[in-house]
């Protein structure tokens, strides 16, 4: 019998004050299915692009969590917070001197240090685990937590507007951001606070982009969840935008979903793509090839497609040197 339970993967435009968990209660109970999860929080303060995996959509998360993201913000100089954001009061404050002698200028050269590869120390409350547990809990408990930096990639990192109100105690900087998977755009408020020697903090954080899924696919959370839910994206339709794909035979399918190996050509791998219906161009195939030829481990995986059957979803398939296909992840669709 076949699954008739909600599958696929939804994009949603987070309001503010819900966290990213109460987002997937919500939904769990507008589509009527329990098996729903998200690709990446969004601080409760933040709004935008949260992607939620349903079904079977679920195991495609894990492929959209790593993707690069777009970020709208406003960062506000002269303060500090607990939080790096304004889900907490301000606790330090900017000398008046200090803030005077902040400038357009000195804005630009602390964002372009700021831009590019960079070690990022991750706000302390985050969701980062530390021995098992949550950062921001051993934070609330009054543990002193100092986490690692890590590698990120700022691509962009783009004034947008800049309004002065040193009078009060604060310069508001407007900035859009462009960044890789990992990246806390509240730690980039500090950093960039602390380089200009007046503390920083995010005051709003929008998220715009999550890889291929933006604001323009979102759907917004109604009130009433008796509201006849919207179709989600098939899951084939995701996996496209996300990995080079195959499509594949019944017979072929079957054999994928138990265990065996078929074979592949470099004609039959079609690049990933967002939404058209282009088809495989030599160089995509000669990619495919090269990233299958240069294996050199055991059993020779070497990369990740998508592998389709008509209209669906049959696996997520690792590409070996060794001239064969092996399914990773089966999607066990009906073949009838």
């Amino acid at each position: 019998m076949s699954d008739t339970s909600p599958q696929g993967v939804l994009v949603c435009d987070k309001p503010q004050g819900l966290t990213s968990h109460g987002v997937v209660s919500r939904i769990r109970r507008w589509y009527g299915t329990r098996k729903v999860g998200h690709a990446g929080t969004l601080d409760p303060m933040a709004t935008g692009v949260l992607v939620l995996g349903l079904g079977r959509g679920t195991k495609l998360l894990g492929y959209i969590t790593g993707v690069s993201k777009t970020y709208l913000a406003t960062i506000r100089l002269g303060s500090a917070t607990p939080t790096d954001d304004a889900d907490s009061e301000p606790d330090l404050f900017a000398e008046a001197s200090a803030l005077s002698a902040v400038t357009d200028t000195r804005i630009a050269q602390g964002v372009s240090a700021l831009t590019g590869p960079i070690d990022q120390v991750p706000s302390a409350v985050s969701a980062i685990k530390v021995n098992g547990q949550r950062s921001y809990a051993r934070v609330r408990a009054g543990e002193e937590v100092e986490l690692k930096a890590r590698r990120v990639e700022i691509s962009n990192f783009t004034i947008l507007d800049t309004r002065y109100s040193v009078a009060e105690g604060h310069i508001d900087v407007d900035v859009e951001v462009d960044c890789s998977s990992g990246t806390y755009v509240r730690a980039l408020a500090r950093d960039l606070g602390t380089s200009l020697g007046v503390h920083g903090h995010l005051t709003a954080l929008r998220r715009t982009r999550v890889g291929a899924f933006g604001l323009d696919q979102a759907v917004t959370i109604p009130d009433d969840l008796d509201t006849e839910a919207p179709a989600l994206t098939p899951l084939a339709e995701v996996a496209r935008t996300l990995l080079l794909s195959v499509h594949v035979d019944a017979g072929e399918a079957k054999a994928l979903m138990q265990g065996k190996i078929i074979p592949w050509q470099a004609g039959d791998i079609v690049p990933a793509r967002a939404s058209d219906s282009s088809t495989v161009d030599a160089a995509d195939a000669g990619a495919a090839v090269e990233v299958a030829g240069g294996a050199e481990h055991e059993g020779g995986a070497s990369a990740e497609v998508a592998v389709i059957f008509g209209t669906e979803l049959v696996s997520i398939a690792e590409v070996r040197a060794d001239g064969g296909l092996k399914s990773l992840t089966a999607f066990a669709i009906d073949l009838a």
